[in-house]
């Protein structure tokens, strides 16, 4: 699935990715994708919603029980919930300056633009309500969930027009912002896909997704590119940002271990937290098909073999 331009992704092109999304199923359950670190875990259901009140019977779950009904008849009363029809599909997609970036593939966010088109597709073709966020420094852009084509087009449209915005805020605190918001809108059951480099991603953030986590089926989709693994071999080499440029001597051993350390601390954070909080973990590198890896783990027919 190539893109023509690396740095720039168009609508037409968002919307185009309609057709391969349709051989994502996002309903695949503990399954795990081929790559060692990579953890998809048991899904959350849809939310549920009130149907009716009957007499408590033996093996009903007492958490259910319904004491206003309860106390007015005498009866113990339990509550019965119908799972509802359209789920909730959050997408909260990273635009800050550092998505803004690649050394081969495309730029991160490209890579990210085209997993929020493929993920949203999947989801409105499962008959879900597609809502979510764009957040930048000291910025964002909410989209409520909402039903049928003209939601969803309304989100491409504006992942479409994302552009790189200079800022001296803390990476932190858009990272705890996003996440932040995306815990006051997420509606129970809902599916909240995070979709990022997590640069900047603190304890104060990793406390609103432990949150998210607790009524909410969750995906972090972590982008990288191989730049951020390690640092190329012998050699000096400028790296500028804005105004900013520094000179590094890659061929420092020192440099290169402390620099590789510092991503896989990261990263091993990130994985242990999807671990501890049953949280999905998809990771995939600039110059990798998004197509290809959500396939890995959501593509149709892995529900039979995997059940």
């Amino acid at each position: 699935m190539a893109v023509p331009n690396p740095t720039k992704i168009s609508l037409d092109e968002l919307i185009a990715l309609q057709v391969p999304a349709r051989t994502l199923d996002l309903q695949v359950r503990n399954v795990r994708a081929r790559q060692a670190g990579q953890h998809l875990s048991a899904v959350k259901g849809r939310g549920m919603e009130f149907s009716e009140s009957r007499v408590y019977q033996p093996g009903d779950d007492v958490r259910n029980i319904d004491w206003p009904v309860t106390a007015r008849t005498g009866d113990t009363h339990t509550k019965l919930f119908t799972e509802e029809k359209e789920r909730p599909v959050l997408i909260s997609l990273d635009a800050r300056p550092g998505m803004f970036f690649a050394t081969r593939g495309r730029f991160k966010s490209v890579l990210g633009a085209e997993f929020a088109a493929l993920l949203s597709w999947a989801a409105l073709q499962a008959g879900d309500r597609v809502g979510g966020e764009l957040f930048w420094m000291g910025a964002h852009r909410e989209y409520r969930p909402g039903r049928g084509k003209r939601s969803l087009l309304h989100l491409l449209q504006g992942i479409s027009q994302l552009q790189p915005e200079p800022s001296s805020a803390d990476p932190a605190d858009s990272m705890e912002g996003a996440i932040g918001r995306m815990r006051q809108i997420a509606h129970p059951g809902s599916l909240v896909c995070l979709i990022s480099d997590f640069r900047g991603f603190d304890r104060r953030a990793e406390s609103h997704l432990v949150q998210i986590a607790r009524h909410n089926r969750v995906i972090l989709v972590h982008l990288y590119d191989q730049l951020e693994l390690q640092l190329p071999g012998q050699g000096r080499f400028r790296v500028a940002q804005e105004q900013r440029s520094i000179s590094l001597a890659s061929g420092d051993p020192k440099l290169q271990q402390a620099y590789a350390s510092r991503y896989e601390s990261r990263v091993n954070r990130l994985q242990r937290l999807c671990r501890q909080q049953n949280l999905s973990w998809l990771e995939c590198a600039t110059d990798e098909s998004p197509l290809q890896r959500l396939q890995q783990v959501f593509g149709r027919g892995r529900r039979r073999a995997h059940g």
